[in-house]
């Protein structure tokens, strides 16, 4: 019986989301992303006669982002996310990145023992609160034009958490993508990105300085995404928000970090 990982392609499609529907209790996002990957390329698939397991690698600058790590239940415990993983590095390390990332669910332990096997370390613990448009007039923001990307290094597209560079930087500027509420001499920051591929969906990386100038921020993204058009508002920060309005939070992660060169 021969094994093996090679790129995934069009026919693998029916049989990996046979067995990744029901990965979480609301399902699963693999299919809404699949055709995106694979346009992007390196989503890795494990083949043991037929596929039974897939990671996908996104590369940017200096470093390596693994997501999507799917195995079929009859074939856990056989440390096949550790061989895709290590394949994902291996290219990296072809490709001279100096760093690994992946997201884990705090509760996931078994994904969590996995990784710190692998080498990987807690960088940050992050979480995901939704917020639901609605328009709302109280809030005190303005737009930032000089971030130190020094101390905001990286924000969140598309779940991916990507380094900002000089580049990125400009184009944020230039779109009033990141905002800024100054309460007391208290500032909050935030990077306003669109979901790739969840339509009418706001993603935004939040560097909360108080719970006052979040909650300004918080107020001014409602009303946004209502004049804008957006269905949901999901926020990414590793600071713990106050509940207000239709503030929730759904689940947090520990960012994984590992060092390659």
């Amino acid at each position: 019986m021969y094994t093996m990982i090679r790129e995934a392609n069009i026919a693998d499609k029916i049989p990996i989301l046979k067995f990744c529907k029901d990965t979480f209790s609301w399902g699963d996002y693999i299919e809404q992303v699949w055709d995106h990957w694979l346009s992007e390329g390196n989503l890795l698939l494990f083949e043991k006669q037929s596929p039974i397991g897939i990671c996908h690698a996104f590369f940017s600058t200096g470093q390596l982002w693994i997501e999507g790590i799917r195995i079929d239940p009859v074939f856990r415990r056989q440390k096949i996310a550790s061989k895709l993983v290590k394949f994902a590095e291996s290219i990296g390390q072809q490709k001279d990145i100096q760093f690994s990332f992946m997201l884990i669910d705090i509760e996931n332990s078994s994904s969590l023992l996995m990784a710190i096997s692998l080498d990987y370390s807690i960088s940050q613990t992050w979480s995901f609160y939704s917020l639901l448009p609605q328009k709302n007039s109280n809030h005190n923001v303005s737009f930032e034009n000089s971030l130190n990307i020094q101390k905001y290094s990286h924000y969140v597209k598309s779940w991916r958490w990507l380094p900002i560079d000089d580049s990125i930087l400009h184009s944020f500027y230039e779109n009033d993508k990141i905002i800024k509420s100054n309460i007391d001499g208290k500032i909050s920051i935030a990077i306003l990105t669109d979901s790739e591929h969840f339509d009418k969906t706001l993603i935004v990386t939040l560097f909360s300085g108080s719970q006052n100038s979040s909650s300004q921020i918080i107020s001014y993204l409602q009303n946004y995404a209502i004049e804008n058009k957006y269905e949901r508002i999901q926020i990414l920060t590793k600071e713990k928000l106050s509940i207000f309005n239709s503030l929730e939070h759904k689940i947090s992660f520990h960012l994984m970090k590992k060092t390659l060169s």
